[in-house]
């Protein structure tokens, strides 16, 4: 069974308020006991770690589903999944009713990725975010890059020579990270996790580990632009995404989606306030 992949990235498009914050956490603490998040409403990473949890409540209220009639299942390494209630539902349906899926953010963005199918066929997914900048502000792209040499390959390291220029390099390095991140995300490896046992040939598009092939991989990579408002001004933002899926494929595969209308059919965006707005449907 082909396991579609959907996407929901959600941008804090503007500074929220204590009430937005303690409205977020009340939800959360009520339908999502799992998340153990402390509570500190002058955090920005809280907010963020809050809001990403409150996507999956998000996706089950578009697909009708009460939040009674579904619960969330963890594995032995930390993936997530979510079973619906088997009541009212066919034996063999329930089986292709679970849903994996997997939260990330940087900065302004937050992301979930989710896919349907049976428990085994859906676990290994995982999602990587990425902002194009340099932290902090103001440091050369070039030295920038130089901080996660410890993560890339030689191989890797060579696509993003400082020779190739600013832009170039900027983008490749957060392609890689974004790649890194979702296959770890993907497999369930701890934070301790050497991200330079990883490579990506991206010329090739082929994917190692432990330099061996990586085969029944898929690969998407893209990228998300936001308009944010912080402090009353607009300022713009771009962030390289990428999915990672095991599909257990003979080959792994890469696909690049290099404009807007690629992303329509599998990737929603949605804001803070259309998210704020929804919270007293969410525990329905």
């Amino acid at each position: 069974m082909e396991c579609p992949i959907l996407v929901w990235m959600l941008s804090i498009n503007r500074d929220v308020t204590t009430d937005e914050y303690d409205k977020c956490y009340n939800l959360v603490k009520e339908c999502v006991p799992h998340a153990k998040i402390p509570y500190d409403n002058t955090s920005i990473d809280s907010f963020r770690q809050v809001i990403c949890e409150m996507l999956p409540l998000l996706m089950m209220r578009h697909r009708r589903i009460s939040r009674t009639k579904w619960k969330d299942c963890v594995t032995s390494n930390g993936k997530h999944w979510i079973e619906q209630s088997p009541d009212d539902m066919p034996p063999e349906k329930f089986l292709q009713s679970m849903i994996g899926y997997h939260l990330a953010y940087d900065n302004s963005l937050c992301g979930m990725i989710m896919t349907q199918g049976r428990q085994r066929q859906v676990i290994n997914i995982g999602l990587g975010i990425k902002q194009l900048c340099v932290e902090p502000r103001g440091v050369p792209v070039a030295a920038y890059a130089e901080s996660f040499a410890h993560k890339l390959t030689p191989l890797e390291q060579s696509f993003v020579a400082p020779e190739l220029g600013d832009e170039v390099v900027l983008r490749r390095l957060c392609i890689l990270l974004s790649l890194k991140a979702a296959y770890i995300k993907a497999v369930g490896q701890n934070r301790g996790f050497d991200w330079s046992r990883l490579e990506f040939n991206i010329p090739d598009e082929t994917a190692r580990g432990d330099d061996h092939p990586l085969q029944g991989w898929e690969f998407r990579v893209f990228k998300a632009q936001l308009g944010v408002q912080r402090n009353g001004t607009v300022i713009e933002e771009s962030y390289q995404c990428a999915c990672a899926f095991f599909r257990g494929t003979k080959e792994s595969k890469f696909i690049w989606h290099d404009n807007a209308k690629d992303l329509e059919a599998w990737v929603q965006f949605i804001n803070v306030d259309q998210m704020i707005k929804v919270i007293p449907k969410l525990t329905a």
